[in-house]
């Protein structure tokens, strides 16, 4: 009877921790994780949600640039003054709300999954250092979008961006599939296909960057925003419980850990990486036909976007140079103005003491 009981009461707490897993599982949901931002940089730690409408908002402020709403969002923390990281890189991987990235700099949840672009802080870097012709590049491989902006266009004119470009490009010395654990995957099934050309683009990318490393010792700030797809195609092909999906989650987490790494690395610890999860969208994405390369349009002063001046690198340089020459001569002046108030004529003036001599001799 009691050994009975006691096997009742096992399958009770069995039921119930199984429960709680799903329940916990299902609570989760999508999440922004924060892989690499340098210390001035302020990302605080906590559950704090954040809407994915307010992403580009969050990015343009890591970046030191000025939204219209302000974002009451207390994951963030106002950064340095003086101080802005040279690149922002965002991932936005579909069909998957959660990887496993534990080296990461903190991690949110994310509510109202909507579609966003980064549309807008293109546009302000491009106005604002228009001169110094920074690197913009949005990428999405899985619907063959691309855009490029400034030395984007001569460093990453090799990328292959069509589907067809990126299949020939694994057949290519170099490919990752001589590196990767395929284990379940098939390189020659379309949706595999898929994944694995968006995994060789971010190697692509680091390679790239790798070669040109001057991009990251200029003052002009840089903006990647790269969209994957594949795992959504995974999951609709074999279902998220296949070994085809568990195998290419665990293969994205591990290229998009070396991956911010490495992108850190070359910046020289001055990049702000960022990993958008998110199962699905709630509403189609639909994008403007307008591309961001209409420069004439943006740098205008009668713009209806309300842009604000050009933005030049060297206005914190400047601004500190006219701040303390205002506050030296200042000081100059009241220490001056206190000598002369408190001065005797007789014998600190030289004109004074020639005049007396003068009229003593007379």
């Amino acid at each position: 009877m009691l050994l009975e009981n006691r096997r009742r009461m096992e399958t009770l707490f069995s039921v119930a921790f199984i429960f709680c897993s799903a329940f916990t599982a299902g609570v989760q949901g999508d999440s922004l994780t924060i892989l690499q931002a340098p210390g001035y940089v302020s990302f605080q730690k906590g559950d704090w949600p954040i809407s994915g409408e307010k992403i580009p908002d969050m990015v343009a402020l890591t970046m030191g640039f000025s939204v219209q709403e302000d974002l009451s969002w207390p994951g963030l923390r106002a950064g340095h003054l003086f101080q802005r990281p040279r690149a922002n890189v965002l991932v936005v991987v579909r069909g998957v709300d959660s990887l496993a990235l534990p080296q990461n700099v903190a991690s949110y949840p994310l509510e109202n999954p909507v579609p966003f672009t980064l549309d807008s802080v293109a546009e302000t870097v491009h106005s604002l250092f228009a001169e110094d012709t920074p690197v913009v590049l949005q990428l999405a491989p899985s619907e063959e979008r691309l855009y490029m902006l400034g030395k984007a266009n001569a460093v990453f004119e090799d990328l292959p961006v069509t589907l067809q470009q990126i299949r020939s490009r694994l057949s290519q010395d170099g490919s990752v599939l001589a590196s990767l654990p395929l284990n379940s995957l098939n390189r020659n099934a379309e949706a595999d296909l898929l994944f694995l050309s968006e995994v060789q683009v971010l190697h692509d990318i680091t390679a790239l960057l790798q070669r040109h490393r001057h991009l990251a010792q200029d003052h002009s700030p840089d903006l990647y925003s790269l969209e994957l797809s594949g795992l959504e195609e995974l999951g609709r092909r074999y279902g998220q419980d296949s070994p085809q999906y568990r195998d290419a989650t665990a293969i994205l987490a591990n290229v998009l850990q070396k991956f911010g790494e490495d992108v850190f690395g070359l910046y020289g610890d001055s990049a702000v990486v960022e990993v958008v999860t998110v199962k699905s969208f709630e509403a189609p994405l639909t994008r403007k036909s307008r591309s961001i390369l209409e420069s004439k349009q943006i740098s205008n002063p009668g713009s209806p976007y309300n842009l604000a001046y050009k933005y030049n690198f060297n206005y914190a340089v400047i601004f500190n140079i006219v701040l303390w020459l205002m506050i030296i001569l200042a000081l100059a002046v009241i220490v001056i103005s206190y000598n002369l108030w408190n001065m005797d004529p007789g014998y600190d003036s030289i004109i004074y003491r020639m005049t007396n001599q003068k009229i003593r001799l007379d």
